[in-house]
């Protein structure tokens, strides 16, 4: 079953849309600099209101330890997405749960940290969210099956993106009406392509 994550999300109607239409997890940025960005305290807001069952991920950059702990407890997050390169000290100063995000740039860049649940992105210097692609090729004779893809995905790219069995799909822009502020035909359309898919493999 590939998972569903809808991220940049800015308020509680499209939170409580993108659960009622199927995502398997919400996405929060707290980067200052991304239009999607929003405070922990308007984040603690909407988690509050959601239904149980849900991850809840926390967009972190540029960010020390403390802060992402911070936080995750603040907010009563699920999930830390690591959207930079961190050194092995950071990690270990962390107690939550994480994911590590690879920025492509090159077919190799897809294999670091072959073995764990990762999150790969096309690399952008704003940090994701600019609608950019992966390579498809270059997951071609790769396994996997715990890759989160996201970069450039929409309701017309997605299905033919799931034949090499991503463990999850991760969307921002490409559910968008404008930047931080989702479109509801356009979420779930996008989560029905993933169901179809998956049904249609059963």
């Amino acid at each position: 079953m590939t998972r569903v994550k809808i991220c940049g999300i800015t308020n509680l109607e499209d939170a409580m849309f993108a659960v009622e239409a199927g995502a398997s997890a919400l996405g929060f940025v707290f980067y200052e600099k991304s239009p999607r960005f929003i405070s922990p305290l308007d984040a603690k807001k909407i988690i509050e209101k959601l239904p149980p069952f849900v991850e809840m991920v926390g967009l972190f950059v540029n960010v020390d330890a403390n802060r992402v702990n911070s936080i995750m407890h603040e907010c009563n997050l699920t999930l830390a997405q690591i959207h930079f390169f961190a050194s092995d000290e950071f990690y270990e100063k962390l107690n939550c749960r994480y994911i590590k995000v690879v920025r492509a740039k090159s077919k190799e860049d897809i294999l670091k940290f072959d073995g764990s649940y990762r999150l790969v992105d096309a690399f952008v210097e704003s940090y994701g969210g600019e609608g950019k692609r992966v390579n498809e090729s270059w997951f071609e004779g790769v396994d996997c099956s715990k890759i989160i893809l996201a970069g450039g995905l929409n309701e017309q790219n997605v299905a033919n993106m799931l034949k090499f069995g991503f463990y999850g799909v991760d969307v921002s822009s490409g559910v968008e009406k404008t930047k931080g502020k989702k479109d509801r035909i356009k979420v779930y359309n996008f989560i029905k392509e993933v169901s179809l898919w998956k049904n249609s493999t059963v």
